[in-house]
């Protein structure tokens, strides 16, 4: 569900790993990504987290079976969105940088996960849209800090799909590459940000933070 890699000390990857659903993040694999997100906080060797999805598809956002089910059992539906609200803060609130390896289409909830991370690097074969516009609300501060107001609340309102050369040309990735190498440049980038001693890093981060000023109270604060 959750692979762990360090490819070497001061770099870590997640692997979203739910192929067979488009690895869609269910509560307990929001659950695993914030656990392991908590304990790579507290690892003093990490630098830099890199996140990816198995397969050709990084994330097609939240289960929506989930949803089916919340609607039915009230106890599932509290775990759901406190499952939710923790993913989202412990995401946003990393203290390290993050950077998403973007493999393919980011959806929904995962495009919020891809733009919840510090850089983003695409293939030719990604693509990024809201479609859940359609029945419920979208998480916004983060593409706006990306993209600005008129690039996100295009895509928001509108839930458009752009591909990965019109996300590189609103600088909402760093850059497009062949399916094969997306995870290789994203490593790269990794231990070139990892140069940096980590206590700059986290201060840098913080900066970000503070500047963007989104509040996590809530999911759909965002």
């Amino acid at each position: 569900m959750l692979n762990q890699d360090r490819p070497s000390p001061q770099v870590a990857v997640l692997t979203l790993d739910r192929p067979d659903v488009r690895n869609a993040l269910s509560t307990e694999l929001r659950d695993r990504i914030a656990d392991a997100l908590d304990e790579l906080a507290a690892d003093e060797e990490v630098k830099v987290v890199v996140v990816t999805g198995r397969g050709d598809v990084f994330c097609s956002g939240f289960d929506l079976k989930e949803f089916e089910q919340a609607m039915t059992d009230e106890e599932f539906g509290s775990r759901l969105w406190a499952s939710s609200d923790r993913f989202h803060a412990t995401v946003v609130g990393f203290p390290l940088p993050t950077i998403a390896a973007v493999n393919g289409p980011a959806l929904a909830g995962g495009f919020d996960l891809a733009v919840m991370c510090d850089v983003r690097v695409a293939t030719t074969t990604t693509r990024f849209a809201h479609p859940e516009r359609t029945f419920g609300d979208v998480v916004y501060g983060p593409l706006h800090d990306l993209v600005g107001g008129s690039v996100a609340r295009d895509l928001c309102l509108t839930g458009r799909s752009i591909d990965a050369e019109e996300a590189l040309a609103v600088n909402l990735v760093s850059a497009v590459v062949e399916p094969a190498e997306v995870l290789p440049t994203a490593l790269a980038i990794a231990e070139r940000t990892a140069e940096a001693p980590r206590e700059v890093l986290v201060r840098t981060k913080a900066k970000a933070l503070r500047r963007a000023q989104i509040q996590v109270e809530g999911t759909l604060d965002l």
